[in-house]
């Protein structure tokens, strides 16, 4: 019955061409709409490293000022200051961590035909790798010791890589920067993410921004004294020189942490709340224990990571799609009205109200399906010409597979949706009244 049916319902279809166009039509603009936004907040907000998400966690300390809490709704400060993110480092109690900042260095090629540059350095420690997972093209990330020797090693990436040495395998060769040569150890491929979610101090701002060009060691990074590119925020004076800051409370450091089970959690939970009492006894910490530990979805969440605007909107397409639905609501009560005569006959023959039903039911999800197809189409450009007015957004304005499927779904569903009403109204007609002559 069910391909019987479907031969009924194109055969409808077929005979008003300009009603089923514009049902089609309406169908796929909403969906279109719709599914464009829902796709880039969607991808924005979605776990970009599923796998383990639940075992980073970004550490807040409470350093602020006693009179005035960091933020309104009492969160610590985003970063933490130089002293503790070295207390927390060599009292290593995760299982692994990273403590890090960025800066801006002029980078001098070896090669005359690329003229000197300002790049943005990232100086981390050797587990930023292994906790975050970046991809290797040649080579590798630097080890512990390296750390400790404060050396002289730097790990690049794709782009970065294609600029200086034409994308050939660079290990072992030297980059200088600020008049210091640095050994090249490892070379990143395309490190495709969503968001940057390892350093949200800028929220949304932030998030979406190209990768780091280059990586270098944290104790490297100190060494060279260059004040730090982002977001730098004290409470009360600190001086004017680099150790001024290094001793200030400052906040300008991210510390994440690699904690592998929910024990291990609770323990490092335990060590933070003890590492600030004894701080409140040395005249630091002055307010109530406020430390948190965020894992990546918390965190991400916490740093607003979706835009505001995003989330309008997204809320404005989907109104536009009820718009849509209730327009196609119409032509189908339109369409299925004149067919009332049909359906008498259908009765008078035997025909069933299920069966009636089921038949027109059949026809919407026709209609559905040729404006998901659409809306598809219509995506697929929405999500293009995102990426061609904001290049921040380049990872996050593409259809995935779960998004093509949500796609098809949603435009059935909502073309049975429409339909539901003008099919009830259908069946509700009785024979006798259509075949009185």
């Amino acid at each position: 019955m069910f391909i019987y049916y479907l031969q009924l319902g194109l055969r409808s279809l077929k005979r008003n061409p300009i009603l089923t166009t514009l049902m089609i039509v309406g169908i796929g603009l909403g969906i279109g709409a719709s599914m464009t936004t829902l796709t880039v907040m969607y991808l924005m907000g979605s776990d970009p490293i599923p796998w383990k998400s639940d075992k980073l966690h970004y550490v807040q300390l409470d350093n602020w000022n006693p009179d005035k809490p960091y933020d309104e709704d009492g969160r610590p400060p985003d970063q933490i200051s130089y002293r503790d993110a070295m207390a927390l480092m060599e009292a290593a109690k995760a299982d692994k961590q990273t403590a890090m900042f960025k800066t801006l260095l002029m980078i001098q090629p070896e090669n005359p035909e690329v003229k000197p540059f300002e790049a943005v350095i990232r100086a981390n420690y050797a587990d930023f790798f292994a906790m975050f997972e970046p991809p290797f093209a040649y080579g590798g990330a630097w080890d512990r010791q390296q750390d400790a020797e404060h050396a002289r090693v730097i790990v690049l990436t794709h782009d970065t890589n294609e600029k200086l040495f034409g994308g050939q395998n660079s290990v072992g060769k030297t980059v200088r920067m600020n008049g210091e040569d640095y050994h090249v150890v490892g070379v990143l491929t395309a490190w495709p993410l969503r968001s940057r979610y390892y350093d949200l101090t800028l929220g949304a701002f932030s998030a979406f921004n190209d990768p780091d060009e280059f990586f270098i060691p944290f104790t490297t990074g100190i060494d060279l004294k260059q004040y730090p590119y982002g977001s730098t925020r004290c409470w009360k004076s600190r001086g004017d020189d680099w150790d001024a800051l290094l001793q200030s409370e400052c906040v300008w450091i991210q510390m994440w942490v690699q904690l592998d089970s929910p024990a291990r959690l609770a323990e490092y939970t335990a060590f933070l709340d003890n590492y600030v009492q004894e701080q409140k006894k040395l005249g630091r910490f002055p307010r109530p224990l406020n430390n948190r530990l965020l894992n990546v979805t918390q965190w991400m969440r916490d740093q607003h990571v979706i835009p505001r605007d995003v989330e309008v909107q997204t809320w404005l397409a989907f109104a536009f799609l009820a718009v849509c639905l209730v327009n196609t609501i119409g032509l189908l009560l339109a369409k299925f009205t004149r067919k009332t005569g049909e359906v008498g006959v259908r009765r008078a023959l035997g025909a069933s109200r299920r069966d009636v039903f089921t038949q027109f039911l059949i026809e919407s999800s026709m209609v559905g399906l040729s404006g998901g197809l659409l809306g598809l189409v219509l995506t697929s450009l929405g999500l293009f010409v995102v990426r061609t007015l904001y290049t921040r957004y380049q990872a996050v304005a593409a259809l995935d597979g779960a998004m093509i499927a949500m796609t098809i779904v949603l435009a059935i569903a909502a073309a049975l949706l429409a339909g539901l009403y003008p099919t009830w109204r259908a069946c509700r007609v009785q024979p006798a009244t259509q075949l009185k002559v």
